[in-house]
């Protein structure tokens, strides 16, 4: 609940202090003085921003650093022409980096003879841009990709889908990447929304081992598209793993068909597009069964990343820097390809799990190409704490200078052993904060500042410079320090959200309407802020799950659970988890007819699987109760169903929903209880 105390941070308030950048420490009410010397009023903020807006390439600058005329709908450089794939590798080149290291591919297969990997592949920035050329080539020729199309890719984590990536937008095209560990249903619906004619896939993936098939869940796709009245012409399909796959003559081509008789050195000139055009769309959970399709600029957007990518990474023209992201979420999208490109970095892009062929893969990974800037989720740190230090010692890791983290709030266990194994206690770490719906990373520590200030285990540190962010009570008003509240965005900065896909009142409703008559931005996360004004989020206050650092509405699980005809209602709740951090709760009231059994447990899990995917289904917990305690105007109680699970006492949740009388609260906690223990023994 909003308003009160949650002094989360008391435990750990010595200040950790690299020992290597005890020279370069900017002191804490140093750094607030700067922070506020961007923000102090409206020029200031602008002058900010455009001072890394002039850093990049333009092929037209702004007329204007932001429009506000019409909030939320904010703009940013409007009048200024830019394209991302330029800014990744035409500009590059420019630059003297034609010969530069761009990216270093690992893929997951492991030779036991050698203990090596069996595919590396390295690519150069001007690999990249002839490669990018030559997709860029055949979708515009052979397929009739046009400027505004939106193509859809549900690829693993190997180059081409980065390079599409990049050949799409040198088209003035857009993207809408599915992660692919999606079923059928939310490729298609996800492709349905978007409006796509094609599709881009492989016929498989490396798994911890194992070959997994994608072509057959995209034909699946296909099908329940066409049902509902929406064709997908074209499914271009990646060779990745060789296996059989079902065929289409109609629709599939292979991708190494569609590149021959590629002209030799095509070049494709890159469309100049408006600042506020939007790049691509990237659709994320929120609390009604349909998901929301992100839509982010391409100046503003390029701005953001640019400036945050060099303030929080602080990345040189000499580092490795790997994200340990899947491209399929936002973390990939923006700190795999184009914020690390677009500052001239070298990155590690890798296929597969991080515990395969055992628990040292990550490791060995950051010693063979001497890894010097890490990213990765809190979730994978808590695994991989699971096993004995001995897998991390045996690496030389002394080369890592920065690893942060994020996707979820990291605990001060994880922060310390992360800290100490990974980074030897000297290394600059944070948390980092930030969402899809961001574009980009607004907190963390900043040693690219050519300061820092003292880290804390658990935090997230302070918002990014040029933003204003604050802890909120129910009116909008500021919590005091030590208070939890809703965390808001304030202020407008460059990658923000420009709307979501075809839906812009939603956007207003979803994001801008928590606070009556105040124009903040509503992000569904509790925080805190402490004396010292250090951010720490505490997790979703609304009905959204962090399941392993990825967002999943709890209506979408839902939704999918009553497809199954042996279900009248469920309702979703989050449970903790040691590991994944929240896993799916599924309270399930059957219809007549149908009986409790672990057979029908079992039947639902794997719809849930077929349905939304692994990443739900994997760890969710099917409860059969005989019904979903509910409010008079028919809303289920969600902090009751909360503390049934977490062993709350109802005297924990006493300030329940508008219109419920304790008695009512009361017998229904404990008819949920009782339904619980007898499902649960």
């Amino acid at each position: 609940m909003p308003g009160t105390e949650e002094r989360i941070y008391d435990e750990f308030e010595t200040n950790l202090i690299p020992p290597s950048w005890r020279d370069r420490i900017w002191e804490k009410e140093d750094f607030r003085k700067f922070y506020e010397s961007t923000v102090k009023d409206r020029q200031a903020m602008e002058n900010w921003w455009e001072k890394w807006a002039d850093e990049l390439f333009w092929f037209k600058k702004w007329d204007k650093v932001l429009d506000d005329s019409n909030p939320p709908f904010y703009r940013w450089f409007v009048g200024g022409e830019t394209n991302l794939a330029y800014l990744d590798t035409d500009w590059q080149i420019a630059q003297g980096r034609k010969n530069k290291l761009a990216l270093i591919w690992e893929g997951e297969p492991w030779d036991e003879t050698s203990g090596q990997p069996k595919e590396v592949k390295k690519f150069t920035y001007y690999d990249l841009y002839r490669e990018s050329n030559a997709f860029a080539y055949c979708l515009r020729e052979k397929l009739k990709v046009q400027k505004g199309d939106i193509l859809t890719f549900y690829l693993p984590m190997i180059p081409e889908l980065p390079l599409y990536m990049l050949a799409v937008q040198r088209l003035g095209a857009k993207h809408s990447i599915v992660y692919s560990g999606f079923s059928a249903e939310a490729i298609a619906q996800r492709a349905q929304d978007a409006g796509s004619r094609i599709i881009i896939t492989a016929d498989g993936v490396y798994r911890r081992g194992r070959i997994l098939s994608l072509k057959p869940i995209v034909d699946e796709a296909i099908k329940i598209c066409a049902q509902n009245g929406h064709e997908i012409e074209k499914v271009v399909v990646v060779k990745r793993t060789g296996q059989e796959t079902s065929w289409n003559e109609a629709k599939d081509i292979w991708h190494h068909d569609l590149l021959k008789d590629v002209p030799k050195n095509v070049r494709i000139e890159a469309q100049r597009l408006g600042s506020e055009d939007f790049s691509y769309i990237l659709y994320t959970s929120g609390t009604t069964a349909a998901p929301k399709g992100a839509q982010h600029s391409v100046g503003g957007y390029a701005v953001g990343l640019y400036a945050t990518t060099k303030c929080i990474f602080d990345l040189r023209d000499d580092d490795i820097y790997w994200c340990t992201a899947d491209i399929g979420w936002v973390t990939g999208h923006s700190y795999i390809v184009y914020g690390p490109l677009m500052v001239g970095a070298t990155s590690v892009m890798y296929e597969g799990a991080p515990d395969f062929p055992g628990p040292d893969r990550w490791w060995s990974i950051i010693e063979r190409y001497g890894v010097t800037v890490f990213y990765t989720a809190p979730t994978a740190i808590r695994m991989l704490m699971k096993f004995p230090e001995e897998n991390v010692k045996k690496y030389d890791l002394s080369t890592i200078r920065i690893a942060h983290s994020v996707g979820e709030p990291i605990n001060p266990e994880a922060f310390r052993w992360y800290y100490k194994h990974v980074g030897r206690e000297d290394i600059v770490a944070s948390s980092t904060w930030w969402m899809t719906e961001t574009g980009h990373m607004l907190t963390g520590h900043f040693p690219g500042l050519g300061k820092i200030f003292p880290l804390k285990p658990g935090t997230n540190g302070y918002p990014f410079p040029g933003i204003t962010m604050k802890v909120l009570d129910d009116d909008g008003n500021p919590c005091p320090p030590g208070v939890r509240g809703y965390w808001a965005i304030t202020s407008p900065y460059p990658g923000m959200l420009m709307t979501l896909y075809k839906n812009p009142q939603r956007y207003i409703d979803t994001y801008w309407s928590r606070f009556k008559d105040k124009m903040y931005f509503y992000t569904g996360d509790f925080a805190v802020k402490d004396p010292d004004g250090y951010i720490w989020v505490l997790g979703r206050a609304d009905d959204v799950l962090k399941v392993a650092g990825h967002r999943i509405g709890t209506a979408e699980v839902e939704s999918a659970m009553i497809k199954h005809p042996a279900v009248a209602e469920a309702a979703c709740i989050g449970r903790t988890d040691p590991v994944k951090g929240e896993i799916p709760f599924v309270f399930t009231v059957l219809k007549q007819g149908y009986s409790p059994s672990a057979e029908l447990g079992k039947e639902l899990k794997g719809h849930l699987r077929s349905t939304i995917g692994p990443l739900v289904a994997s760890d969710a917990v099917i409860a059969f109760v005989d019904l979903v305690p509910k409010t008079r105007s028919g809303k289920i109680m969600r902090r009751l169903l909360r503390a049934v699970i977490h062993g709350a006492a109802l005297g924990d949740v006493t300030t329940l929903e508008d219109g419920v009388a304790i008695e009512e609260a009361t017998k229904a906690y404990d008819v949920v209880k009782v339904a619980l223990e007898k499902t649960e023994g």
